[in-house]
């Protein structure tokens, strides 16, 4: 069963970050909030939280998991990202924008597009999320947490608690206001295509 941790939505508790952490880091699957509703997360070297990710939002093989990364330094580790692509996410970041890149060498081939070699990647603007990464030292790999006949994230973390309780290690209580999940944009043909439209406003692609 998961252990529910409060943590303050400005101030977040040290002691409370690193209990998340610490779980992440031992093989386990969080739900964590976002700046576009709750998302479920594990560490890049976790084979099988990411298959758990994969059952409970009933995923098929070809869904584009995303990095959620601290800044644009460590996005880019991760991602190419040429000339063009690199003024769209930097002006675009920190925001509620997932953008589908390919991945760089650093990135499992497990979590990419078996044919396109693409990951989603992404740089949040919410103060939670951000100190977590701050903690970790790694992007988190990431899916918002929208269950299966849903088209909306969860944006309570009792609720998140209450149904997905029994399947997860621990869940960060803090509600989202914003209950859209990202706009994603594919960047990998050289002229932006926005996938999904969400949070984020897609009139600037």
């Amino acid at each position: 069963m998961a252990r529910t941790l409060q943590i303050h939505p400005v101030d977040p508790q040290p002691r409370l970050v690193g209990q998340v952490v610490d779980a992440l880091r031992g093989g386990g699957v969080i739900a964590y909030p976002t700046d576009s509703g709750y998302a479920l997360g594990c560490t890049l070297d976790n084979k099988a939280g990411l298959d758990r990710i994969r059952a409970i939002r009933q995923l098929g093989d070809t869904h584009h998991f995303t990095l959620m990364c601290r800044d644009f330094a460590q996005l880019g580790q991760f991602v190419i990202v040429d000339n063009r692509a690199f003024r769209l996410v930097k002006s675009a970041t920190p925001g509620p924008y997932t953008f589908i890149l390919r991945g760089t060498k650093e990135v499992p081939r497990r979590m990419l597009h078996p044919k396109k070699h693409t990951v989603g990647a992404r740089i949040p603007d919410h103060r939670i999320t951000q100190t977590i990464l701050a903690d970790l030292g790694e992007p988190l790999v990431s899916s918002t947490l929208i269950l299966p006949g849903e088209e909306l994230p969860m944006t309570s973390g009792w609720e998140v608690a209450e149904h997905l309780g029994h399947l997860l290690d621990a869940v960060v209580d803090a509600d989202v206001d914003d209950a859209a999940p990202t706009t994603v944009v594919d960047l990998t043909s050289g002229t932006p295509e926005v996938l999904r439209e969400g949070a984020g406003d897609p009139s600037r692609f």
